[in-house]
């Protein structure tokens, strides 16, 4: 299955212009030729080729489904990126194709990375989303600063902060997945973790402290321990 980034109207698709040069340019198709094209928000349609432009490569829709595998669950990680980017790139594309909604990046206290380049992740994340032929496109925020994002209203959402200071209260991740939050929010730290300072002003807006195991994971081990483990806990 080729999968494309469009807009998905009543009869017809239209690739955007970067995915219309990828078809008409690079793989060279052809009018007549049968692809799948996703808005990146659940619609996901069959589509026969009838129109090839420079910018514009238009079809018709031969079958089209919405909400294509939507997940009972509403999964927000937000983590701080790692000072190599390549380790930070291999959790972007598989929690991308695991399944993960929103992406949030943190600038903590320890954090080595002050700065991300939001395009190249963009890039990252679409590349994910087709390989895995998925319908959704996760939502990609900029660098946020630690204090600034605990504060932000996170209405109905099981709001977790993953952390490895021994005396500060930490349940198990499973423990809080039993009671099936429809809707959940994970802060993963730097690899020298959060501050105890930041771990404690978490909790004063409402965090809970998680424990991810016994192990101390890297910083994308971890973002992706919880990936896997929401996953397997909560998909229906």
């Amino acid at each position: 299955m080729k999968l494309f980034f469009g807009e998905i109207y009543d009869d017809h698709a239209i690739l955007n212009e970067e995915e219309s040069h990828h078809f008409a340019k690079v793989l060279r198709g052809q009018e007549g030729d049968v692809v799948h094209v996703t808005d990146g928000k659940g619609k996901l349609a069959k589509v026969e080729i009838n129109s090839i432009s420079k910018k514009v490569v238009e079809g018709s829709i031969i079958e089209l489904k919405t909400d294509f595998e939507k997940k009972n669950y509403y999964l927000h990680v937000a983590i701080a990126p790692t000072k190599t980017m390549e380790r930070l790139e291999f959790f972007l594309e598989k929690a991308t194709e695991i399944g993960i909604d929103e992406i949030t990046f943190l600038q903590t206290f320890h954090s080595e990375r002050k700065n991300i380049k939001i395009e190249r992740i963009e890039k990252i994340i679409q590349a994910a989303t087709k390989q895995s032929l998925k319908a959704y496109l996760p939502k990609v925020n900029d660098l946020t600063k630690f204090n600034d994002f605990i504060k932000q209203d996170f209405e109905n959402f099981t709001k977790c902060i993953a952390h490895c200071e021994d005396d500060i209260v930490k349940t198990p991740l499973k423990s809080i997945l039993e009671n099936e939050p429809n809707k959940i929010l994970i802060l993963i730290g730097p690899e020298g973790d959060f501050s105890r300072d930041e771990i404690l002003n978490a909790e004063k807006e409402n965090y809970q402290g998680i424990s991810l195991g016994q192990q101390r994971f890297r910083t994308e081990t971890a973002a992706l321990q919880a990936v896997f483990a929401i996953d397997w806990e909560l998909k229906s």
